[in-house]
């Protein structure tokens, strides 16, 4: 369990492993606003980093708020988000969240995880995302990364992203609910990649359950 990986990862704090994760791979979100923070998290479904941020700055160069992107249609957006991948349909994603905020939250985005998973396109880590970014919330979001990572290291044996998101908020303290996304795919993305990951550069190789997995495959 986490208890016993961190303990052992670092003996003279117990949490150290998680913090430790955080200061080596932390993923500092510098946008807030959560109209914005919520567009550019419907972008970078799917797609890298790098893409959704080419995206991301080329929607808001033309277009500053939801009022304005409200009125567009699709095709208004397809040569701005193509970097994106997927542009088509979440063109029509984002004008329709656009539409629906204006028509149901006066222009706003609720701070609710069960408003905004009413939104098209949006899931329970897209949601959190928004909740922890942008207004502060302890708020855990799981994507591939964190799913993926929090199995090979043995914290938990799920099969879902949505069974693992309830399965870590039993072991892993609120405060750390929230950083855990960016640390976790900043990490996955540099160390533990989905394919072929760097074992033998892991600051947890000594404790992961899955290096030896993942080392023999290697060979």
């Amino acid at each position: 369990m986490v208890w016993e990986i961190a303990k052992r990862a670092s003996p003279q704090n117990g949490w150290g492993a998680l913090k430790n994760s955080q200061k080596l791979y932390n993923n500092i979100n510098s946008e807030t606003d959560p109209y914005r923070v919520l567009i550019e998290t419907v972008l970078s479904q799917r797609t890298k980093d790098e893409n959704t941020e080419k995206a991301f700055k080329s929607l808001f160069s033309h277009y500053k708020n939801v009022f304005e992107i409200s009125k567009l249609k699709p095709q208004d957006l397809y040569d701005l988000i193509k970097p994106a991948g997927m542009y088509k349909q979440k063109s029509e994603r984002i004008i329709n969240i656009s539409k629906i905020l204006i028509e149901n939250y006066n222009g706003t985005v609720p701070d609710e995880l069960e408003e905004l998973i009413k939104l098209p396109g949006v899931g329970r880590k897209t949601a959190n995302i928004v909740l922890y970014v942008s207004f502060s919330k302890e708020a855990l979001a799981v994507d591939t990364h964190v799913h993926r990572i929090s199995n090979r290291l043995g914290w938990v044996k799920t099969k879902t992203p949505e069974e693992t998101e309830v399965q870590l908020k039993k072991i892993i303290p609120s405060e750390l609910w929230g950083p855990l996304n960016g640390s976790m795919v900043n990490f996955g993305q540099k160390i533990c990649k989905p394919i072929s990951p760097k074992c033998m550069e892991c600051f947890l190789n000594e404790v992961c359950p899955s290096k030896r997995v993942y080392k023999n495959k290697s060979r």
